[in-house]
This record gives C-alpha cells, structure tokens and sequence, in this order.
C-alpha cells in the first residue's frame, strides 16, 4: 500500500498506538490526522488539547514525520485529505460514544478500507460478554473477574521512522488561550507524571487514594481521557488496587458502547422525579452550597479544572440526593470543566451516583458529614479551598452552622 491516513481523535501519542502502527506496517506513507471539529468543542481543555497537539507534532517530526491539522467536519475533511494524498486505507482507534459511533459509521461506508484499532481501553469493549447472554456486562464486579483474567494483547510497536507525502500542507494549530488549572497535555507531560508516580505514589495508593487533602492519587486521568497514555501500560505496571480503576474505565467504556445514549437517557430508568431549582443548581456549581466538603470540591473544580475523585462522589450525591436535582446537571458541570472529562466515564459515574446506571444499590447515598470526617478529619481540603472558613478549628469547620464563629458571607446549607 502506497499511503494510509491515521484519524487522530483519543490517542494522542506515538507509545502503543495500535493504530499509527498497523498503518506504518501497512503503507510506505503515513499522514496522522487530527480535525478541529466544531461539532466536538474542548471548551476549556482547549489549551490542555493543544499541548497534547504541538507534543505529538514534535513527537512525529523527530522520526521524519507530520502531524497535518484540519479544520471542519472531521468525516468530511478525513475523505478530502484522502483525496488529496490518493490515501488507500484511514485506520482509526475505535471509539464508544454516540458521536464516535456516527463517525464510524460514515466513515465505514465510504469506498475506502476504513480499519478501527483497540487503544482506547485496556480490553476493547466487546470482548468480554456474560455467560448468561446479553451484549455486555451490567454489573462491575462479574466485569472484574472476567477483565482480570483476559489476556492482553501486546503493546504496539511505536514506529521509528515514518514517510509522508510530499507538498501536503501540515495545518496550523490555534493558539492556546488561557490554562485551565497547572496541569500541562502531552504524551512527555503524562510519561513524565507516570514514571514519577509509579516510583513514589503507586504503594501507597491503596491506603491513600481516598485522602482528600493528602492528594495522593496519580492525577493521570486527563492523559488517559486524551490518549497521551496508553491504559494497556498502565494496567500492566499498576497494583491491583490501581488496576481495578481501570477496570471501571474499561467497564463504563463497554456500558456506552451498547448504549450509546448514556448521555441522554437513563440506563436503568427508576422513575425519579427530579425537582426544578436553577437557584439550587447554580449554587452547586459555584461551590456555594453551604456544607463545606462539598464547596471544597466544587471550587477546586473550577480553579484546577479537577477534582479528587471521593470529592466527586460527595459533590455528585449532593446534588441529586440531598437537593434532589437531575443528574444530567451535573454531568454536564463536570464534562465541561474537567480536564479528564468524556462522555463514559462522566455519565457512566454519574448514572450509577443517581442510581439509574449500573449500581447494584440504586438508593446509595453519600453522607456529606459522614464523608468529610472520614476523608478530611482535620479540615485540610476545606480550609484549602473554602478561604473563608480557614480559621475555625477541625472540630466544627465541617459543620459552621453550629458553631457559634462568625462566617461573614458563608451561605447557610440549602439542603
């Protein structure tokens, strides 16, 4: 094969991409692609996305490469520039959500030999199916037995040289605009953050990874969410308790691959009757709720553009058990300011929180006080990003309400 194109979408590197490798096997030139699609805004990732853009772009140079950026309707411009290079072949790292699954089904029917990749997920969603029938599996924990014992498949190769046509031009990328939180995109950003913490932070993990103000989890998910980590070499150098995270990644990933709607509708309809509060709801999302813990979180999303993941339970119980507002809200708070947000994982989270996903104890709820007294016993995470109440002591600054100190514009809990 003369040249095959490689549509760039969540795989942002040049490490185990199945992909970028059957295409460098395949062709004697290889055109990475990524299309600036409008139908699919990054929002505030904007500037994390460019980072991982100009990093790959770098990444492809030094090995006679090219990273071509296009702009418009990522089907439209893909057959365009396959057009334009007289492309054989576009290879592709399959995808789950809705969107993703319309594009490969217009990619799919045009006349091209259109090939779709493993990459996204440790296990493609798929592979694994319940004994009993049915397309995929419901449950988590029947999910973690049979995802522990699948064999892998091995890492891509990653490719030493590429050929590219001649003439073609690269395409510009945007400039950045302002950064969302400290955390820098890119496949040399995430390595480097991996290798640190599979050093230093991975033994201790399992005892620590629920401490709010110890911070202590890897903060690896953004580069998992834009594919500048790939979660096979994850999974093969994490500990179990690390592993078991991305197992859930990999479940919600094959929860939206056979409902693809996971966005939209509830998975497992319960009839909740969700109140109207847009009052209550903007409060939420500022982070001024009046019960600390869950303020602390809130704010931390919308000064870091992340969130310690038991804060995200807290935050996400609240709204919907305590102030009894649709979980579609939320989801749509978090997806648009998390720096690791995507459509299974967010949703897929969120459904289950609601109980109207794949939680087998749909009327879990997440006590607030109970929870911050447990994960932030001293006031730690509060006092980092509720400034307002950093002076009271451990003893009440869960609960300032009934503490008898002046919390000058501290709202009163709504719920």
């Amino acid at each position: 094969m003369e040249t095959a194109i490689v549509l760039l979408n969540r795989d942002l590197r040049v490490h185990d991409h199945p992909a970028l490798a059957a295409a460098c096997a395949a062709a004697r030139q290889v055109v990475p692609l990524f299309v600036l699609d409008p139908a699919i805004p990054a929002g505030r990732r904007t500037s994390f996305l460019l980072d991982c853009l100009t990093d790959l772009r770098a990444s492809l140079r030094a090995r006679g490469g090219e990273l071509f950026v296009r702009r418009g309707d990522t089907v439209t411009e893909t057959l365009r520039l396959a057009r334009q290079v007289g492309a054989e072949a576009v290879h592709a790292s399959a995808d789950v959500s809705a969107l993703a699954q319309r594009r490969q089904r217009r990619l799919a029917a045009e006349r091209l030999d259109v090939r779709f990749h493993p990459g996204v997920t440790v296990v493609p969603p798929g592979e694994l199916r319940p004994g009993g029938g049915g397309d995929h599996y419901r449950v988590f924990t029947p999910y973690w037995r049979a995802w522990s014992r699948r064999a892998r498949r091995a890492p891509a190769p990653v490719p030493e040289r590429l050929a590219v046509p001649a003439g073609v031009e690269a395409g510009e990328l945007p400039e950045a605009g302002p950064r969302w939180g400290a955390m820098r995109g890119g496949e040399s950003a995430g390595r480097e953050r991996m290798r640190a913490w599979l050093d230093t932070g991975l033994d201790g993990y399992a005892d620590g990874h629920d401490d709010l103000a110890g911070d202590r989890t890897s903060r690896l998910s953004p580069y998992l969410r834009f594919g500048c980590l790939s979660p096979l070499e994850l999974a093969a150098a994490g500990n179990e308790d690390f592993t078991r995270q991305l197992c859930w990644r990999d479940f919600h990933h094959q929860v939206t691959a056979a409902f693809p709607e996971i966005a939209r509708r509830d998975y497992r309809p319960r009839g909740h009757r969700w109140r109207e509060d847009p009052d209550a709801a903007e409060a939420w999302r500022q982070g001024l709720t009046g019960v600390p813990i869950v303020d602390a979180g809130l704010r931390q999303l919308l000064a870091e553009g992340w969130m310690h993941n038991r804060a995200r339970l807290i935050t996400a119980s609240y709204l919907v058990r305590h102030l009894r507002l649709d979980w579609r809200i939320g989801a749509a708070h978090f997806h648009e300011l998390l720096l690791d947000g995507d459509v299974a994982n967010n949703c897929g989270n969120w459904q289950w929180v609601a109980g109207t996903g794949n939680d087998t104890r749909p009327n879990r709820t997440f006590n607030p006080l109970r929870q911050a007294r447990r994960f932030d016993p001293d006031g730690e995470y509060v006092r980092r990003y509720v400034p307002e109440l950093a002076g009271l002591p451990a003893s009440v600054i869960h609960e300032p309400w009934l503490s008898g100190h002046p919390m000058g514009d501290y709202p009163v809990p709504l719920a």
